[in-house]
């Protein structure tokens, strides 16, 4: 029986799943360090996220095969020579780079990026990151010199120190600003825009690939997968064909819709064409609109001490909190897509001498629903999607907030059954094939829209327009 390991590596935790023979379990996780340095920053430690791969990778087992799935847009500088970190890993939610994300848009620059990335000028993706290294880091240019200077996504470096596979994938690419969408490979009109030395930049592989091997045990164990982690949540969540669609509930809200062989562009709506995997067979591309805040904003609404334990905000019942004229706009780290206003600021509207601190956190699920469903309306509005949408992540375990969520979108939601569908994914890319479930895995639950959302929609629209005219 072959014996997969698939890794995943996100933004607050590490965790290895183990498949072989049609089933999969979780083998180990491990929580590591987020660091804010000043503000506006977000940083990991490159050793504390390699050391917890190896933990993870040590409780596996014996394994046949790996696939390593990673955070996307963070990124990091190192010496090629020694293998050592020179900077930080930058987090794909640090936004030091804004100054100079304003100035490339005064300047006219983001016709170049949608044009070739097909992505609009923000500091979430890596390029601007890089350049910020090349210009802040004082060991980044005596290095590229040298020649021995290596930038990249988080990826590139574990798959260089832990598999001797200095590389990248495709859909980890997709996200840098770098990559030239159509050929599949780094732009030099977009490197030198960023200030990026290309040489500096890991090769560009498939998805699906020979991506070095790990000594493990005293046996090299191939690495046959390399993969951003929303990506493998799609290929997990069993979307194959165009119009097939998931979110994702983590930190943000991640929304992701299969195009096939086409690439989309829809920069008018804010939505960004991407890849979605790449195998043999060719590129699968899929379309992509985020939100920034979406279990964060719950984490931060416990932490303001609106409730104290999950369980109390899974059973609402009666009119929804917007229903009652109060709204969330969870604009906390500015609006991603269709709005793109890094500018905007979270805003609670309606309040009265009746509101609880549950009302409160009640609208700050409704104002995710409300920002995911603005995603899918703008998607919809460029391709025929699926009747019924996907979703994993922590918020899908909640009640109220999937039925809240059908009712935002007019769609059937779906929570599959099967759990950890970003790992799964990455399992099944890896080599351990389709149709995995988690151990002890539960039935999928399914929420039908109800009533008329259209009221709701109209008021929350309002309330993102004050969002971004109060801004920062």
């Amino acid at each position: 029986m072959t014996r997969i390991a698939a890794i995943d590596q996100g933004t607050t935790s590490t965790r290895a799943l183990v498949a072989g023979d049609g089933t999969a379990a979780i083998a180990a996780s491990v929580v590591h360090g987020q660091h804010y340095p000043e503000a506006g920053r977000v940083e990991h430690d490159p050793e504390e996220l390699l050391a917890s791969i190896r933990t993870c990778l040590d409780a596996a087992g014996p394994i046949d095969a790996i696939g390593i799935d990673n955070q996307g847009e963070s990124c990091l500088a190192w010496d090629d020579a020694t293998g050592r970190a020179i900077s930080p890993v930058i987090v794909w939610q640090d936004s030091r780079t804004s100054d100079t994300i304003e100035r490339l848009k005064a300047e006219g620059a983001e016709a170049l990026t949608l044009e070739r990335a097909g992505l609009p000028l923000d500091p979430y993706f890596s390029a601007s990151k890089l350049g910020w290294i090349m210009e802040n880091v004082a060991e980044a240019r005596p290095l590229a010199a040298a020649g021995r200077l290596r930038l990249g996504t988080t990826d590139a470096f574990f798959l260089d120190r832990l598999a001797g596979g200095f590389g990248t994938d495709v859909t980890t690419a997709s996200r840098t600003s770098l990559l030239n969408l159509a050929s599949g490979q780094w732009d030099p009109d977009l490197c030198a825009l960023f200030g990026v030395p290309i040489e500096a930049l890991p090769p560009v592989r498939p998805t699906v690939a020979a991506h070095g091997a790990i000594r493990l045990a005293g046996r090299d164990v191939p690495v046959t997968a390399s993969v951003v982690d929303q990506q493998a949540a799609l290929y997990g969540h069993g979307c194959r064909r165009p119009g097939d669609i998931k979110v994702t509930f983590g930190t943000g809200a991640f929304v992701l819709a299969v195009t096939g062989d086409v690439i989309l562009r829809a920069p008018e709506r804010g939505l960004l064409p991407t890849v979605a995997w790449s195998t043999a067979e060719g590129i699968t591309y899929a379309l992509d609109g985020g939100v920034y805040t979406a279990g964060s904003a719950m984490d931060w609404a416990k932490r303001l001490g609106l409730f104290s334990d999950y369980a109390e905000i899974d059973g609402f019942t009666g009119p929804s909190a917007i229903e009652r004229g109060i709204a969330f706009v969870p604009a906390l780290a500015g609006l991603a897509c269709p709005h793109w206003r890094r500018d905007a600021a979270g805003l609670f509207l309606g309040l009265t001498l009746e509101a609880g601190p549950l009302d409160l956190a009640r609208a700050v699920m409704e104002g995710v629903a409300l920002r995911t469903a603005e995603v899918v309306e703008a998607m919809a509005e460029r391709m025929p999607l699926s009747d019924a949408i996907s979703i994993d992540g922590g918020m899908a375990r909640n009640s109220y907030f999937c039925g809240f969520l059908a009712h935002a979108l007019g769609r059937e939601v779906v929570a599959p059954g099967a759990g950890e569908l970003t790992v799964l994914g990455t399992a099944a890319l890896a080599g351990a094939g389709d149709g995995l479930a988690l151990a002890g895995a539960g039935p999928d639950r399914r929420y039908r829209p109800s009533g008329d959302a259209g009221p709701a929609r109209r008021r929350f629209a309002e309330a993102i327009d004050l969002a971004k005219r109060w801004g920062r």
